[in-house]
């Protein structure tokens, strides 16, 4: 049964650049779900002002899937999902190239990614009806059928573990997986790719990753554009019809992904380098995407050190002692609890100086939360760009699938702003308590000099 909701996506920054009020107009879009007989779920949201369409198809197939000796399974494949397709019947075979050009003449634009939660393909093509129909169909081709050639894979692989050691290297890559490993331990979210990973992926194992997750009864399909309800349960039907034939009752959930340790003491990890900056990482497992404190940890984070020049970090260790150009704080939430990240670099011989004052910094912050003025300010900046959020096909398919893939309300969107305005400094101090504890934190300082 489809269900409806509405998203308020504020006509902002149109208005400001035609010369009118930041209230002159608001455009209504109604946001739709429904469940195809596959098993697979759509949202959607029309937005028939350009004759064009967006459409993001998610699967449970990013890295928290992948088997740990052979990190990057998931790139690999989304990586060679360009690089050819199988013939089907009178459709030949397509190679890169060939599948290069057909893009091109369709004048659409098809790829796949591969996160720490998910895999995705998206699509963009112009609404003509046999633009689109093409699109479709070749995108259909290479959800079901990428072709993997081994020689290509072999070149690719090669570049890609060329890359890997170049930038080890580099003192930022060895700082943040040092960080990595400490603050996600033995999970998922902590593997990284090395040529040793890299050289146990092959075709063989792509494929078998392939055909176990990519299934149309596990995908969240979201599309945003200028087609309806109908078409776009025509389009999605006809993107996943070439996946193996299943009529979601047999799709059985996927095995569970352990949840992130919390730390149960700090770290402090000093490693020597030969730099011009000292890097240092400080933080823990933050939390999921869904958790319920979301916004007031946003707007905690903003005030923090993800406002720009104006949070708090900023103003203790750039502007009062001069110790950084920058230095800033992050979440980094997914279906696990993923790190919360405090960072800046420094002149070696002011590390130290700088990773205590960071440290105290946060430690304050936690345990008095922001002032009434800051709380202010930072909900006027967030509030007043929330428009910028969802001011594109692009962007607000982002915001749609975000709902989608979360399992968010669908009126999620609709309630964000008020959300934010309510939020309390007793909200926002209480949220940052929960989430984060600054006595348990893993601290990485490279390249400081003694």
């Amino acid at each position: 049964m489809m269900k409806t909701k509405t998203i308020a996506a504020s006509a902002w920054l149109a208005c400001t650049l035609a010369g009118f009020g930041v209230n002159s107009a608001w455009a209504v879009l109604p946001i739709q779900h429904w469940q195809q007989p596959s098993g697979a779920k759509v949202w959607l949201v029309e937005s028939p002002s350009i004759p064009m369409v967006d459409i993001q198809v998610a699967f449970d197939a990013g890295a928290r899937r992948e088997p740990q000796e052979q990190a990057g399974l998931a790139t690999a494949l989304a990586m060679m999902t360009d690089k050819g397709v199988k013939a089907q019947g009178k459709l030949p075979a397509l190679d890169e190239n060939a599948l290069g050009e057909a893009w091109a003449d369709l004048g659409a634009s098809f790829g796949a990614g591969a996160g720490k939660d998910s895999f995705n393909y998206s699509l963009r093509s112009l609404t003509v009806p046999d633009l689109l129909q093409r699109s479709v169909q070749l995108a259909a081709r290479q959800i079901a059928h990428p072709s993997l050639p081994a020689d290509v894979w072999l070149r690719d692989r090669a570049r890609w573990s060329a890359s890997i050691a170049e930038s080890n290297t580099r003192p930022g890559t060895v700082a943040g997986r040092a960080f990595t490993q400490a603050v996600y331990g033995g999970h998922p979210y902590g593997w990284r790719s090395t040529e040793q990973t890299l050289s146990k992926i092959d075709v063989q194992a792509m494929q078998a990753f392939h055909d176990q997750y990519i299934q149309a009864c596990r995908a969240k399909v979201s599309v945003v554009g200028a087609v309806d309800k109908a078409q776009a349960d025509a389009l999605v039907t006809q993107l996943l019809a070439q996946l193996p034939k299943d009529d979601g009752k047999d799709c059985q959930p996927l095995p569970a992904v352990a949840e992130v340790p919390a730390l149960q003491a700090a770290q402090d990890i000093r490693i020597p380098f030969q730099s011009a900056q000292a890097q240092v990482l400080i933080g823990q497992p933050g939390i999921k995407r869904n958790d319920p404190d979301f916004l007031a940890l946003l707007v905690g984070d903003h005030i923090l050190g993800g406002g720009g020049l104006v949070s708090r970090l900023m103003e203790e260790v750039r502007e009062k002692r001069g110790l950084t150009y920058g230095v800033s704080s992050s979440f980094s939430p997914g279906l696990h609890a993923g790190a919360f990240v405090v960072s800046l670099q420094t002149r070696p011989d002011q590390a130290e100086q700088a990773r205590q004052v960071a440290q105290e910094t946060l430690a304050k912050f936690v345990a008095e939360g922001p002032t009434e003025q800051e709380l202010r300010d930072a909900k006027d900046n967030l509030i007043g760009s929330f428009a910028l959020r969802i001011d594109s096909n692009r962007k607000l398919l982002a915001n749609v699938a975000n709902i989608a893939w979360n399992d968010l309300p669908l009126d999620y969107l609709d309630h964000w702003t008020d959300k934010i305005e309510a939020l309390t400094v007793n909200d926002v101090r209480s949220a940052m308590q929960r989430a984060i504890q600054p006595d348990r934190m893993v601290t990485v300082v490279l390249g400081e000099k003694k």
